[in-house]
Formats: structure tokens, C-alpha cells, sequence
């Protein structure tokens, strides 16, 4: 009830201002009693899912983006979510692309990024999750982190060379293997110059094919996943998916933000970056109906990408998705979207 209050007043600060406060608050209510009081706020009944050998207390996460320094895991862990996913984490610190980067398309329901992979680096978040007591398995982890599954979504650095990004890749997966419950290998954020082009056929087969030769060497077991983009073609999205099924990879993230800018309103709508929100729905679906038909129930897929309502999720749980993650629908709804969506199921 309060949110609309609370959303006009964060409206009025530049986006990356407010997003920043909003994690400083989420930050401080990790901690004892404002931890008790958020839990009891906002948690929502137990929906299990199993997806990827682990087992979800519901199917609603968090995606990356939220919290990529995982600064907040145990304020967020209070808001009834089933899975975060933080990052995207970059093995070196790096500043992202020059402000402002991001902008709310308000009449649109949207917002626009181009942060470019802003990161405190591995080492920091890594000690981050050490802190939190995360190298242990999730049934034995703290109450604080309130049994939530914690995917870290890797990433490149800008100054990596394409031919050499499996390197990074690798670097990250050997960090976080140990700290997280699933890996997700980002190779779709357009705000890296060039990022994209590791989706194509033969690009990604190198990269899945060293990521899968790493892996083998591994004594834990961390469910590896892949998020693709909304934008490639039927035949990109084909041959992707037919390289993730190959090189064995155990899930799909479907879809990060797009850059089309179809039908939209406001005045930003000609800012370069990534689009996410309401706009995006459309694309996501159809990208969702693709994956499910290529992928024919071999390996879960989480849907995100235009979630703004409980509706919205349950159609793309009913089109095959195992499980779904919001982000610019927090923005619009407030962190009892949460709740609303579990409730709705």
C-alpha cells in the first residue's frame, strides 16, 4: 500500500541514484530485527520447484542486474523470492559505460540501460558471499540467508578480447562453484561492445566446449546455465540452442533485454542500451515458445524479460518455463509483486 508513495518519491532521483538508495535500504534491512519484520511482510506461501538438481522454495528469482555486487543478498532474501541472481560479475573491477546509462520510460512501463558490466570485480564478491557463510551447502547455510538459491551470473571484462573470453569465463566458474548454487554465462547483455557475436554457432562452441571441458575437472557440482538474447533470428536461435543441448549445459535464461524499440512513447525511447520491461513481454513470449520447442523438456528454462504482473509470470510458467525472475516489474510494482505472483499460482 505504501509503494506508490514511496515509488513517486524514488521517481523524482535519477534511476541509477534511486536503484543505489533502494539497495543501501535493502542492505541495512538484512540485519536484526528489520530482517523479522520484512519476512514477515512480505514472505508468501511454499511453492517447490525442482529445476536443475536443486530444489526452489518457489519459482519466482530475482535477476541479475538487481544487486551485482551482492551488497543486499539477506534484505533481498527477506522479499519471499525463490532465487537471486546476482552480477553480472567481471573477474577485474570495472566502471561500466559513462553516466547517466539508465533511463525509466515511464509511459512505456520500461526502462533503458546501458551500464556495460559495472563491477566491483571477483575478488570482492567473492569475499562478499565467504562473509555470508555461502561455501557451505544451502541446507546447512545461515537462517539470515532464509534458504533462498543464490545464482551468480558471469560476465566478461570490456577489455577482454572475444577470441580470449572463455579465460574470464572459466576464471569466474573455478571462483564461484564453490559459493554458488548455479552459474549463468552471460553472453547477451548488449551494453558490451561485441558481447553478442559468443552466441553464434561456432563462437559458442568454443566457449561451451572449453566451459564444459572445465567443468569435467571439477569436484563439485554446479548447475551451469546460458542466457541468450531476444533479438537473434529463428535460425541464431536455433543453432544456439542446439549448442547449449550439445556442449551439455544444464538451463536456459530466456531473454535478457532487447534493442528494439518497437511502439513505445516516451521521450527516451531513442537512448541506446538495453530495453527491459513491459515492451519486452511480447518478444520474450515468443523467444520462450521457441526455446521450449527446441529444448523438448531436455533442460529447465527460467523466463524473464517483461514480468510486470502475476498474470504475466503464470503465462510463461504455463507456456514451459520452470521458473521466472523480475526486475524493472519491482521497479514499477514495489516488492510485493513477490507475493502477488506466488499467491496467484
Amino acid at each position: 500500500m505504501l509503494y506508490p508513495l514511496l515509488r513517486r518519491l524514488l521517481f523524482c532521483l535519477d534511476p541509477e541514484v534511486a536503484h543505489h538508495l533502494t539497495l543501501f535500504v535493502l542492505r541495512i534491512g538484512g540485519s536484526q530485527p528489520l530482517f523479522s519484520i520484512l519476512k514477515s511482510i512480505y514472505s508468501a506461501p511454499s511453492k517447490p520447484v525442482q529445476a536443475f538438481g536443486l530444489t526452489f522454495k518457489n519459482p519466482v528469482g530475482l535477476a541479475a542486474g538487481y544487486d551485482k555486487d551482492a551488497v543486499a543478498i539477506k534484505g533481498l532474501s527477506a522479499l519471499g523470492f525463490g532465487h537471486l541472481e546476482v552480477g553480472t560479475v567481471t573477474p577485474k573491477p570495472q566502471p561500466g559505460n559513462p553516466k547517466p546509462r539508465v533511463f525509466r520510460l515511464l509511459e512505456d512501463g520500461a526502462v533503458i540501460n546501458r551500464m556495460g558490466f559495472p563491477s566491483r570485480g571477483a575478488n570482492f564478491i567473492e569475499k562478499r558471499l565467504l562473509r555470508l557463510g555461502l561455501d557451505t551447502p544451502v541446507a546447512t547455510r545461515p537462517a539470515s540467508r532464509n534458504n533462498v538459491i543464490l545464482g551468480v551470473n558471469l560476465g566478461k571484462n570490456k577489455d577482454t578480447l572475444l577470441e580470449e573470453a572463455a579465460k574470464d569465463y572459466i576464471h569466474l566458474m573455478n571462483a564461484f562453484a564453490p559459493l554458488a548454487d548455479y552459474l549463468t554465462i552471460n553472453i547477451s547483455s548488449p551494453n558490451t561492445v561485441g558481447l553478442r557475436r559468443l552466441q553464434g554457432r561456432e563462437t559458442l562452441e568454443d566457449l561451451l566446449g572449453q566451459i564444459y571441458l572445465e567443468r569435467e575437472t571439477w569436484n563439485v557440482k554446479c548447475p551451469i546455465l546460458v542466457k541468450i538474447a531476444p533479438d537473434l533470428s529463428d535460425e541464431e536461435l536455433e543453432d544456439a540452442i542446439g549448442v547449449i543441448l550439445d556442449k551439455n549445459m544444464d538451463g536456459i535464461i530466456a531473454t535478457n533485454t532487447t534493442l528494439a524499440r518497437e511502439r513505445l512513447k516516451s521521450r527516451h525511447q531513442r537512448e541506446t542500451g538495453g530495453l527491459s520491461g513491459g515492451p519486452l513481454a511480447v518478444k520474450s513470449e515468443a523467444v520462450l515458445r521457441q526455446v521450449v520447442k527446441l529444448t523438448n523438456g531436455k533442460v529447465p528454462i527460467i523466463s524473464v524479460g517483461g514480468i510486470m504482473n502475476p498474470d504475466d509470470a503464470k503465462k510463461r510458467l504455463a507456456l514451459g518455463a520452470s521458473l521466472v525472475q523480475v526486475y524493472t516489474g519491482l521497479i514499477y510494482r514495489g516488492p510485493s509483486l513477490v507475493r502477488e505472483i506466488i499467491n496467484g499460482l
